[in-house]
């Protein structure tokens, strides 16, 4: 039914003074309007499993550059409490998922225990990655019945996400020492990760298991990463601006060269081809952020959008951990039409044929309830004030 994007955003880290924040610092509208505009598209993706989508707009490696732009700003504080800071920001909203999660897969049967892909004892402590995602977490690729209420395949869609997490942890937990390195050797450090992702992805070099998929994450992503660094920095604003958008462009050329020779099985998904992913994303961002403009409030016509986009970014976890999981909960809504009594055959097949459409709608509301449901924990998480919704409008707040 969905297509799980491959090597991650992270969410929005909310500055002092954003929409929804405190402080004095402003947000730039221009990296707000671009994470939700990723949140979106990865939505959409795990919809339809459209792999044109991937290079049309390249989700995970966008919201690699914009939280390394982030982080790179926040170092300018001492490392240790930065890195405490968004692992502790991270971990609440991740134990709810979890505990939904873990708690239905019981309900389902799963004994991990007795799981023979866990492969013993060792793998069976992989549970402890639902709590300190530092590892991809365990799951059975086939659970209940195909005929039930969700297809057996529902906790691959529902918690393979949960890789993204991984990576984002170790790109934060690494920062210190990537931004070290990058004000030495700023260069070297941006194309680094993409040698090492040539280098895995061509398979001159195999590292295996989820080791290798981790390092593949983080290979794939670095130079996204590294990219968020270069813009905060100012380096990329010494480049001029034509030489940066020449070298990205023949970048991801190469990208689509590369990937129109390693197709994989949904054909142009970037996500099933690393060396393509890496280039075109990179090219992709650094086009981004050359012109990025520093907007303090989003301009023109997009200004209707504005509190979508502050809701997003304020809630960034809660819909990139839920939307999987609300994505299959479309299905036994909408499969309760077939029961009403005006059901004809003619109405019957009018709702086949346009089953894809009813969860495009559907799963809207489905994440608006998520936001309201646990979105706030992501405040506790954060050390703010509860808010159920907190789209930058006037808004009740509740007592903790």
């Amino acid at each position: 039914m969905t297509h799980l994007e491959q090597p991650a955003t992270t969410a929005a880290d909310p500055a002092p003074g954003a929409p929804g924040g405190t402080g004095g610092a402003v947000r730039d509208r221009y990296l707000d309007l671009l994470r939700t505009l990723a949140l979106v598209r990865v939505v959409v993706y795990h919809l339809f499993g459209w792999a044109w989508l991937t290079v049309l707009f390249p989700s995970m490696g966008v919201m690699f550059a914009l939280a390394g732009s982030l982080m790179a700003r926040s170092l300018k504080r001492p490392a240790w409490g930065v890195v405490a800071s968004r692992v502790r920001r991270l971990l609440p909203p991740l134990w709810v998922f979890a505990a939904v999660a873990l708690g239905l897969l019981v309900a389902a049967g799963w004994r991990p225990g007795e799981d023979p892909d866990l492969g013993g004892a060792w793998e069976f402590w992989g549970l402890f990655t639902y709590v300190l995602p530092v590892g991809a977490p365990p799951f059975p690729w086939h659970i209940g019945d195909r005929a039930g209420l969700l297809e057996d395949t529902w906790a691959v869609q529902a918690v393979g996400p949960l890789w993204y997490l991984r990576a984002y942890l170790w790109f934060v937990v690494a920062s210190p020492l990537l931004l070290w390195a990058f004000r030495r050797r700023p260069w070297a450090t941006l194309l680094a990760p993409l040698a090492l992702t040539a280098l895995l992805g061509t398979g001159v070099v195999r590292v295996p298991g989820e080791t290798g998929d981790a390092v593949m994450d983080f290979a794939v992503y670095g130079a996204c990463w590294v990219a968020g660094f270069a813009h905060q920095e100012g380096v990329l604003a010494r480049v001029p601006r034509y030489l940066a958008v020449s070298l990205s462009a023949l970048l991801m050329g190469f990208g689509l060269w590369w990937a129109s020779g390693h197709l994989g099985p949904d054909g142009w998904d970037l996500n099933d081809i690393p060396l393509a992913q890496a280039a075109w994303s990179l090219g992709f961002v650094v086009i981004l952020l050359v012109h990025a403009p520093s907007w303090r409030a989003l301009p023109g016509r997009l200004a209707r959008w504005d509190r979508l986009v502050t809701l997003s970014n304020n809630r960034a976890v809660t819909i990139y951990l839920w939307h999987n999981f609300l994505i299959m909960a479309t299905v036994p809504v909408i499969d309760q039409a077939y029961d009403l009594p005006f059901m004809d055959e003619r109405m019957v097949a009018a709702l086949d044929a346009t089953y894809l459409l009813w969860m495009a709608l559907l799963i809207w509301p489905l994440i608006g309830l998520a936001v309201l449901a646990v979105g706030w924990v992501e405040d506790l998480a954060a050390r703010r004030g509860v808010r159920l919704w907190p789209d930058g409008g006037r808004r009740e707040r509740v007592r903790r």
